[in-house]
Parts: C-alpha cells; structure tokens; sequence
C-alpha cells in the first residue's frame, strides 16, 4: 500500500517541525493513541489501537526517526506487532516547504502487513488508511494553527 500527497498546515515551518517532533501534540492527532514517547533520541514506542472492519487489536509500534534535515525533513519508519491480528510495518518520507506563514507538508509512503487483519482486504484497508490520515491531518492542523 502506497500513500503520497500533500497537505497545507496554517503554521510556519518551524512550528511544525516542532509538532511533529513533540510526543504529546502528536497523540491528540493520531487516531486511537493511547501512548507515544521518546526512548532515545531518534526513537520512539507507541501505543495505537486499530480497527478494520470486524478486527480491533492493540499494536505497539517501534519508530526510528532518519536522514533527518531540521526543519526540512525526515524519514520515519515504524514496524508494529499486534499478536494475532498481525503486523504492519512501512516508512515515510517528509518533506516541509515553507510557503509564506504556512506550510506545505508533502510525503510520500509505504507500508505493508501480514496476518488477520491483511485477510480483510486492500481496499478496505487502504480505504482506513486514508480515512486515518484525513483525520491526522485536520487534527494536526488545529493543533499548530491555534
């Protein structure tokens, strides 16, 4: 499954570098976080439940922050385990460019995923997904554009 796009952030680009780099601003946007924090200085570990059609399932998720270019960019990269429903794992790059008082947040990613919750589907999967991002991003966007 693949996701590319760009989304238009009423903040500067130093405001959201800092967001994105801040544990407690980003779990109020990703849906269903229930913990993300810091473990070194280019990790994190994170707490998400997901629910795709009749599964739910708690995951946790190891992060590792790359190729990283304050303010302008970085690479994540995440694998998560949730038992018997499966796992997922992808990466993403992102890129910030400044464009006056806003910023234009522009990324492109890749993810894959084995075991219960893969039988479901793509399209029902990646049809979540998308669902998933819109809601991380109107989020976000309230959230630095206060």
């Amino acid at each position: 499954m693949d996701m590319t796009g760009q989304e238009r952030i009423a903040a500067p680009r130093d405001v959201v570098w800092t967001a994105l780099n801040d544990p407690d601003i980003l779990m109020q946007c990703i849906p269903r976080c229930e913990s993300l924090q810091w473990v070194s200085e280019s990790e994190l570990t994170a707490r998400v439940k997901v629910k795709v059609g009749l599964i739910s399932a708690g995951f946790t998720i190891a992060i590792t922050l790359s190729n990283v270019r304050s303010p302008e960019s970085y690479t994540i990269s995440a694998e998560g385990k949730g038992g018997l429903a499966g796992f997922g794992k992808g990466s993403a790059n992102v890129v910030l460019e400044e464009d006056g008082r806003e910023t234009i947040l522009h990324y492109e990613a890749g993810a894959e995923i084995g075991g219960r919750i893969a039988q479901i589907g793509s399209r029902l999967i990646g049809s979540a997904a998308g669902k998933l991002a819109q809601q991380f991003f109107a989020d976000f966007n309230a959230a630095v554009s206060q």
